[in-house]
């Protein structure tokens, strides 16, 4: 008896879970039949004993039999499910592709702008070099031409030393001549 009951809650929680699943509209032909024979057994006339016994049975096969009936429908409401899952699925791999090549032409948009840039960033650098090489050549020429111009100078001096010394000789020749007349 306590298997019997058992199995009579387990069934019952099931069924209410699965009625109230299910939508409100006509009755399937087992709730009629089911629905028709607790009528035809509450109009019962008093013989219970084996009328009872085959009412319970039969109270028990219609439950099973609705029961299958109600996994029928959740098994296309399942395949119903699985369709709208793939379906969605099949949106939102969509919707990632074109993510994904949104993606993909961003980064070649800014690939390109990074090349650019680097391009930009190499000449920059090349005239920088040149510009710092031209500067080294620059100061170089600048020393040189600051060295020769001292060389000038000195040069300058020298000649007017030399200058000088040839007036002095010729003046130290002239007194020595006269001297030695």
């Amino acid at each position: 008896m306590s298997s019997l009951y058992s199995r009579n809650k387990d069934l019952s929680s099931r069924t209410r879970k699965s009625l109230s699943d299910s939508p409100p509209s006509s009755p399937s032909p087992s709730t009629k039949s089911f629905r028709h024979d607790r009528t035809s057994r509450s109009d019962g006339s008093g013989v219970e004993g084996s009328s009872e016994r085959l009412s319970r049975t039969s109270s028990y096969t219609r439950r099973e039999n609705r029961l299958v009936s109600l996994n029928k429908t959740d098994d296309d409401s399942t395949s119903k499910d699985y369709k709208k899952l793939y379906e969605d699925a099949l949106a939102e791999n969509e919707k990632l592709k074109t993510r994904l090549e949104d993606s993909k032409q961003e980064l070649a948009k800014i690939r390109s702008q990074l090349d650019r840039v680097t391009q930009k960033q190499d000449r920059i650098s090349e005239r920088s070099s040149v510009f710092e090489s031209e500067k080294k050549e620059k100061q170089a020429l600048e020393k040189r031409v600051s060295d020769m111009e001292e060389e000038l100078k000195v040069l300058a001096e020298l000649k007017s030393d030399n200058q000088r010394l040839k007036d002095e000789n010729g003046a130290l020749i002239r007194v020595i001549s006269k001297l030695s007349k």
